[in-house]
C-alpha cells in the first residue's frame, strides 16, 4: 500500500550542514522501550548514534515525527525536526513512516568527548570569562547555592533568600533570589520579572543564564547604572536557577558514558518520580542508580495544569515526555504555581536549551490565537532582535501541552516565554553556550546585538510596562494591606487516554493573590488583567484591506519523469492594497495519476506541502507574507500530458477577532494590622487600564 504521506526530496528542505556541538539525547526513548511491553529494554545500539534532520516542512507533519515515538532533541524549524536515531531500527521507522532525512551528526559520542576537551582547554586557558561572575565553567548545585548566598551576603539590601514552597520529590529545597531595591519588603506593589532554568535536568545552560542575570542586575545597580538602577526600582527580578533540583544533580554528579544509552543519567531530563503506572520491577533503587535509568520521573513541562493531557506529551512513564499522573501532579512544577499564584508575575522566562528560539503562547494549535498575540509578538520580536533567536508561537514547532508558559499565561495573564538556548545540544560547550549565547559574542548568533544579556534587559523593562498589564491606585492608612484576589476552575485539555481515545477536562482550581502593605498615603499595586485570557476570549484581527483576486498558476510546459519535478512561481501582494488572512492553493490533475506539491516562501523556507492520496491536494497558508513563492510539483507516479496538474490560488480574510465579553473581577481588600477586614469591593481592570480605588480601605456608605 502507498504510503500516506511525503516529504520532499530533491528540493532543498533538507538543513545542511553542522554539528551537534553538545549533548544530545531523547525526549521519548523507543530504542529502550519494547513495543509490546511499553518498558525499558536494555538492548544496546549496534552503531553509533546520530542525529539527523528529518524533513518536515509542516505543524502537521512535524506532530506526525513526534507520534512515531523515536527520540526526538526538542529541536525543529519550519523546515524539519531533530531525531536521535541509534540503530538501524530507528531508521526504518523514518523510512515505513515516508520521512526522508539529513544526517547532522554521524557520531555524538565522538562529539560529547571533543566538547568536553574543549571545556577542560577552557577552563585551564582562561582565568576569567565576560560573564558578570567571571565564570569559566558549569556548575554543579552546590556552585548554585553557594553563588546565591554570596549575592544575598554581598548585597543585603537588594536581594533576599527565597525556598518555593514545596520539596522537589527527593526532599531539596527548591532556592532562589529575589532582587530589589528594599528587596525585603515582598508586599510592595512591585511587578514581577520570573527567570527560571532547569525545568529539565540536562539543560545545563539555562541554569547559568538565570543566575548571570543575578549577577548583572545586581553589579550594574550597584555600579550605578541608569538602566538597571530604574528596573529595580520600579521592578522585582525572581531567579530559580534550577527548577528540577533531583533531575539537576543526578545530571551534574553522574559519570558521563557518551552513548546516550538507558544508563547514561548525564543525559536525565525527568524529575525523580516513580509513577504510579510503573511496573514493580523498575521501582527499586535510587534515582540515579535503577532498573529505569534516566527514564524514572515524570517531564515538569509537560505537568503544568494548563492544557494539560493534550498532545505532544506522553502517557508512558517510561517517555522523556510523560506528563505525570495527573494535572500539576509534581511539587517542583507546583511550586513554581504556587509561586506565580501569590506575585504579579507580569513577565516570566522559562530557559531551556536548545535551538534558537524564542516561544511565546499558545503551545497548541487548537488552543487558538492569544488575545494579545499582536503584544506577545511584539515582546518577543524585541527580545529576538537581541539573541537573533527565531520568535514564534510554540505551536509553530509542534503541540506541547502541559508547558510552563501556557498555564502563566491562559491562567494569571502574565506574559510568558521560553528561550531555547543555542543553535545546539543540551549542554555544548561552555564557551559557546554560556559565554558567548548570554554576552552575545561570536559565535551566538546574536553576536554584536547583545545576546541573552539584552534580551532579559528588555523582558524586564517589559514587566515594567503598564500598557502590558494593569494596575490599581489609591489611598490606605498606614499599616493596612490592600490585597487583590480571585479564585476559579478552568479545564485541562480533553484528555488523551493510554489506549489512545479522549476523554473529558479535568477541572482545577486556581487562586491568585496579590498584596500591598500600605505605610500610608497614595499605593500603586502592579497587577496583571482581572479578566484571564482563557476566558477573554482568542485573538483574530479585522481586515485592513480587501483580499486578493485568484490566480491561475502557470503549468510549465512539458511534464516531468516520474519522481522528477518541475517549479512555478507566484506573488502575494500585501497592505495597504490587500488583506490575505489566508492562501489556499488547490492542485487538481485527472484520475490516473499522483502529483505531489510543496510551497516555499519568499526566504525559501517551507510553508506548505500536499502530499497525500488526494486529489485535489489542498495547501492553506495562515498570514501569508508579501513577496515570491515557489511551487514544486513532483509527478509521484503517473503523471503524463493527459494526466497533467493544474492550479488555483484563492485568498480569504483574516478571521475577526472573537471575545467572550465575559468579565472577572479582582476581590479588593483592606484588612487593618491585626488582619481583620474593613473593606471589600469588586475590580475589574483590563490590560493596560489602571483603576483608581479611591479611599481603598473606607467603607462606602448605603
Amino acid at each position: 500500500m502507498r504510503r500516506s504521506r511525503r516529504t520532499l526530496r530533491r528540493a532543498g528542505l533538507g538543513v545542511l550542514g553542522g554539528t551537534l556541538a553538545g549533548l544530545v539525547a531523547a525526549t521519548v526513548t523507543p530504542a529502550l522501550v519494547g513495543p509490546a511491553s511499553g518498558e525499558p529494554d536494555r538492548s544496546e545500539a549496534d552503531e553509533p548514534t546520530r542525529i539527523v534532520m528529518v524533513d518536515a516542512p509542516t505543524v502537521r507533519e512535524r506532530n506526525r515525527v513526534v507520534d512515531l515515538g523515536l527520540d526526538l532533541t526538542e529541536r525543529a524549524t519550519r523546515r524539519g525536526i531533530e531525531v536521535v536515531l541509534h540503530d538501524a531500527e530507528d531508521a526504518e521507522t523514518l523510512r515505513r513512516a515516508g520521512f526522508s532525512w539529513r544526517v547532522k551528526v554521524a557520531d555524538l559520542e565522538k562529539e560529547v568527548r571533543a566538547n568536553r576537551r574543549a571545556d577542560r582547554q577552557y577552563a585551564a586557558a582562561v582565568e576569567e570569562s565576560g560573564l558578570p561572575s567571571g565564570r569559566t565553567a558549569y556548575r554543579d548545585y552546590a556552585d548554585y547555592l553557594s553563588d546565591l548566598d554570596a549575592l544575598a551576603a554581598q548585597y543585603p539590601t537588594l536581594t533576599k533568600p527565597l525556598t518555593l514552597e514545596n520539596e522537589t520529590v527527593l526532599g531539596e529545597e527548591i532556592r532562589g533570589l529575589e532582587v530589589s531595591a528594599g528587596a525585603d519588603n515582598v508586599k510592595d506593589g512591585k511587578p514581577v520579572f520570573l527567570l527560571m532554568g532547569a525545568h529539565h535536568a540536562r539543560e545545563w545552560p539555562s541554569s547559568e543564564h538565570t543566575i548571570e542575570f543575578g549577577f548583572d542586575l545586581l553589579q550594574s545597580y550597584a555600579d550605578g547604572d541608569a538602566r538597571a538602577r530604574r528596573i529595580l526600582s520600579s521592578a522585582r527580578l525572581v531567579i530559580v536557577p534550577v527548577v528540577n533540583v533531583d533531575g539537576f544533580e543526578v545530571s551534574r554528579e553522574a559519570t558521563p558514558l557518551g552513548d546516550f544509552s538507558l544508563f547514561d543519567y548525564e543525559m536525565k531530563r525527568k524529575n525523580c518520580r516513580i509513577s504510579e503506572s510503573t511496573p514493580a520491577r523498575f521501582t527499586t533503587g535510587t534515582c540515579d542508580d535503577n532498573p529505569a535509568g534516566r527514564l524514572r520521573g515524570t517531564d515538569l513541562n509537560r505537568n503544568y495544569p494548563g492544557f494539560w493531557g493534550g498532545g505532544g506529551a506522553s502517557t508512558n512513564w517510561s517517555s522523556d515526555v510523560f506528563r505525570g499522573d495527573s494535572p500539576g501532579s509534581e511539587p517542583e512544577s507546583d511550586a513554581v504555581r504556587e509561586f506565580i499564584s501569590e506575585r504579579a508575575v507580569t513577565m516570566m522566562i522559562s530557559n531551556h536549551t536548545y535551538g534558537n528560539l524564542l516561544l511565546r503562547p499558545p503551545a497548541i494549535a487548537a488552543t487558538g490565537k492569544a488575545p494579545d498575540e499582536p503584544q506577545l509578538k511584539a515582546v518577543a520580536d524585541d527580545m529576538a532582535a537581541a539573541n537573533d533567536y527565531d520568535s514564534q508561537a510554540s505551536y509553530q514547532l509542534y503541540d506541547t501541552s502541559g508547558s510552563t508558559e501556557d498555564w502563566s499565561y491562559w491562567i494569571t495573564g502574565g506574559f510568558g516565554y521560553t528561550f531555547e538556548i543555542g543553535p545546539d545540544g543540551f549542554h555544548p560547550t561552555y564557551e559557546n553556550a554560556v559565554v558567548a549565547e548570554y554576552l552575545g559574542i561570536e559565535p551566538a548568533d546574536g553576536a554584536g546585538n547583545g545576546g541573552n544579556r539584552e534580551a532579559y534587559y528588555r523582558a524586564a523593562e517589559a514587566a515594567i510596562d503598564p500598557a502590558l498589564h494593569s494596575r490599581i491606585t489609591g489611598t490606605a492608612p498606614a499599616k493596612h494591606t490592600i490585597t487583590v484576589s480571585k479564585t476559579h476552575t478552568s479545564p485541562t485539555s480533553p484528555v488523551i487516554q493510554p489506549d489512545g481515545t479522549v476523554g473529558d477536562p479535568i477541572l482545577y482550581e486556581d487562586t491568585l493573590t496579590t498584596s500591598y502593605a500600605s505605610d500610608g498615603g497614595r499605593f500603586t499595586m502592579d497587577v496583571n488583567p482581572s479578566t484571564r485570557p482563557l476566558v477573554a476570549g482568542r485573538y483574530g484581527r479585522e481586515a485592513q484591506a480587501d483580499p486578493q483576486a485568484p490566480i491561475t498558476l502557470t503549468n510549465p510546459a512539458g511534464v516531468p519523469g516520474t519522481r522528477e519535478q518541475e517549479t512555478t512561481t507566484f506573488e502575494i501582494g500585501g497592505l495597504p492594497e490587500v488583506d490575505n488572512g489566508f492562501a489556499t492553493l488547490t492542485f487538481p490533475w485527472p484520475n490516473g495519476a499522483d502529483w505531489d506539491f510543496f510551497v516555499l516562501g519568499p526566504d525559501g523556507e517551507a510553508v506548505g506541502s500536499g502530499a497525500t492520496l488526494a486529489n485535489p491536494e489542498v495547501i492553506r497558508i495562515p498570514d501569508p507574507v508579501a513577496g515570491t513563492y515557489t511551487v514544486i510539483a513532483e509527478n509521484y507516479e503517473g503523471g503524463s500530458a493527459e494526466d497533467d496538474w493544474s492550479g488555483e490560488v484563492t485568498f480569504q480574510s483574516p478571521d475577526p477577532p472573537s471575545y467572550t465579553g465575559i468579565k472577572e473581577a479582582w476581590l479588593l481588600t483592606c484588612s487593618d494590622k491585626r488582619g481583620n477586614v474593613v473593606n471589600t469591593r469588586e475590580v475589574v481592570v483590563d490590560r493596560g487600564e489602571t483603576f483608581r480605588a479611591g479611599a481603598a480601605c473606607r467603607r462606602d456608605k448605603d
